[in-house]
């Protein structure tokens, strides 16, 4: 019930008074660890409960109360996007009503772009004032930045430059468990999008997170977030450490700079993941076909199925699972238009029944890992829209959910020593959340 609680009241518009608006970025860092504190509570009475202290009350003489003028105390929001949501409909649950707003948002290409990044999850941020006007409003664009705009003294709306707005830096910490979905449980553990998208790619080359997620999985991060003056969330910056245990199998990260700046992140024995190959090429869709024999959908009998098949809409990105060189794109019998990537001398994948490739797929290009390279279609054989996909060493094609593939080379020497120096705080952290998720599973 405290939990609800809890969560009913983080729903609600926060009343900022200009005095304690400097104030509320200390509130925040306390609030970063509210996942972790509420975890540990206990009943009272029971084990670790609270002290009671017997309280002494002195009578002190308060100060005239001071009329408030309603107009010049501005409310905060943070609301996430919700399915199907639009501009309208978030400014309604915000409390604006801002005709200019919209006018000024979708008549610039930037604002436009905003608009078409508010997919679910994400957050919208904002100062609204009681006559439903904005003063501060906060919109998400790709590559984690963030469309600022406010309305100066007259009266008028304006874009702030990213580097004009002053922010602050936090680390915040989240722990959740997966009872339903990894977006589920990073929505109640008020994770951002940002965040959720990023465990996602740093464990995709040990965990398939179509097939391989299972109820009371857990995850832990420690990441930055930025804050601007009024206290308001405007961007998450770089995930430092994180952890996923899936099916009882602990895996975790720790960021490393590089000596030439690069970000990486590695594990606590310093072995890196991003280089090994993404256990499946789509974000999340469902399967539609295990790996083995099937019945075909069109010819109607058994045939080996040497592949996977993921169910998906005509147009979803097709991401390259480890880099590597275009060896095939065209058309090719039943598979429609088949992509063959090849990967470490005898290492080479294939996706089939494509709509489409990239731009840059050229026969000899060069890709990255999680490289956009092509897109979900139903060309060839097929009965609707889906991606078939293969993994083939030494040209004879495997199932991709068992086999065991290559990984980057790990740190060692005086590099290796640095990074585990500078990781220890990080998997400290870590740690702690680890045990209080624990001790809480543990209690239900």
């Amino acid at each position: 019930m405290q939990s609800r609680k809890l969560s009913i009241l983080a729903d609600l518009p926060v009343r900022l008074l200009p005095r304690r608006r400097s104030l509320l970025l200390a509130g925040i860092a306390a609030g970063s660890m509210l996942g972790v504190v509420a975890a540990t509570a206990v009943a009272p009475g029971g084990p670790g409960a609270a002290i009671a202290l017997d309280a002494v009350v002195e009578r002190l003489a308060l100060p005239a109360a001071e009329a408030l003028g309603d107009n010049s105390l501005p409310f905060a929001h943070d609301v996430r996007v919700q399915p199907g949501d639009t501009l309208p409909a978030i400014f309604d649950r915000m409390g604006i009503d801002d005709a200019d707003a919209l006018a000024f948002i979708s008549s610039s290409e930037t604002g436009r772009a905003a608009v078409r990044e508010l997919r679910s999850g994400r957050s919208v941020t904002g100062l609204v004032e009681a006559d439903g006007s904005v003063s501060m409003l906060s919109l998400p664009l790709a590559d984690n930045e963030r469309l600022r705009i406010e309305r100066g003294d007259n009266g008028k709306l304006r874009v702030v430059p990213p580097e004009a707005a002053r922010l602050t830096k936090m680390i915040e910490m989240r722990t959740g468990t997966i009872r339903q979905s990894l977006h589920r449980a990073a929505d109640e553990a008020s994770l951002p999008d940002e965040v959720t998208k990023k465990l996602v790619e740093l464990f995709g080359t040990v965990i398939d997170f179509h097939a391989d997620l299972h109820g009371g999985d857990r995850f832990s991060v420690v990441y930055e977030r930025l804050y601007d003056a009024e206290g308001l969330a405007v961007r998450v910056g770089r995930v430092l450490a994180a952890e996923f245990i899936n099916r009882g199998k602990k895996h975790l990260v720790v960021l490393h700079q590089q000596d030439d700046g690069r970000d990486e992140y590695y594990t606590a024995e310093g072995r890196s993941l991003r280089q090994g190959f993404l256990r499946s090429p789509m974000e999340f869709s469902r399967i539609s076909s295990g790996f083995g024999r099937r019945l075909h959908p069109i010819h109607k009998s058994w045939r080996a199925h040497n592949g996977v098949d993921y169910a998906a809409p005509v147009g979803t990105p097709v991401r390259a699972v480890s880099d590597g060189v275009v060896e095939f794109a065209g058309r090719q019998g039943g598979f429609g238009n088949l992509l063959v990537l090849r990967h470490q001398g005898k290492y080479e994948t294939a996706y089939a029944h494509l709509n489409g490739f990239a731009p840059a797929v050229k026969a000899g290009a060069k890709v990255s890992q999680g490289e956009i390279v092509a897109f979900v279609g139903s060309t060839g054989w097929s009965t609707g829209p889906h991606l078939h996909y293969e993994i083939r060493i030494d040209g004879v094609p495997h199932n991709p959910a068992e086999i065991d593939l290559p990984e980057a080379t790990p740190l060692t020497g005086a590099e290796l020593e640095l990074f585990r120096r500078n990781a220890e705080p990080l998997l400290h952290r870590i740690a702690m959340m680890s045990r209080t998720a624990t001790q809480v599973a543990n209690r239900d």
